[in-house]
């Protein structure tokens, strides 16, 4: 299994469109807010006054207590009453456009290539399964961290030697996203899955 630092030159021979860090910033910056705000279940709730229980009973007389007039107990400002204003189900998602997720997408290559953090191997597969195994066949490959191996699919054994390791993850070319490749100190390229990304940045 040979193992090959990404640089610059091999990237552009690969046909992988990158930007400099003058560009693609804010897209960036969008699209990591998109991808934390998306993972929001929205589901907060609070009753008001016309869902919590009880019922229309008058609370006391009209007239002759001494109290302000009530007319229903579930009011928000008795114990057990509605809240005002709380927290309702909403959805916190956000949309990007084709053109901002590419833009990121070349920017934070880009930036990672220039960093050093992507190494290349031509296969990468744990064929007993074990975790062992798996932590020793990454050590040899990358610098302790969070680990990121990306290829275009990997065998049963290999996804279940990782489970376990909480510093390392498997992801596919498709799936691979700008936030895991900015919280990544390594990032391993599996065989012919350059050229999958290079699609996803022409």
């Amino acid at each position: 299994m040979s193992a090959k630092l990404l640089t610059v030159e091999d990237a552009q021979a690969a046909n992988l469109v990158l930007v400099g860090p003058e560009k693609g910033r804010q897209a960036v910056h969008d699209l990591v807010t998109a991808y934390r705000a998306n993972r929001r279940t929205g589901s907060a709730n609070s009753k008001t006054r016309g869902e919590v229980s009880g019922n229309n009973k008058k609370i006391f007389k009209q007239k002759g207590t001494g109290n302000a007039r009530h007319g229903d107990k579930r009011a928000p400002i008795f114990v057990g009453g509605g809240v005002v204003f709380g927290p309702r189900p909403r959805d916190y998602s956000k949309k990007v456009t084709k053109t901002v997720r590419k833009l990121a997408l070349r920017r934070v290559l880009g930036d990672v290539i220039r960093g050093g953090k992507i190494t290349v191997v031509d296969s990468f597969s744990v064929a007993d399964g074990k975790t062992k195994s798996f932590v020793s066949a990454v050590g040899d490959l990358a610098t302790p961290g969070k680990i990121l191996i990306v290829s275009n699919s990997f065998d049963e054994a290999t996804y279940l030697a990782a489970r376990n390791v909480a510093w390392a993850q498997l992801v596919t070319g498709a799936d691979l996203n700008v936030e895991q490749l900015l919280l990544a100190n390594s990032v391993i390229l599996v065989g012919d899955v350059v050229e999958s990304l290079a699609k996803r940045t022409a």
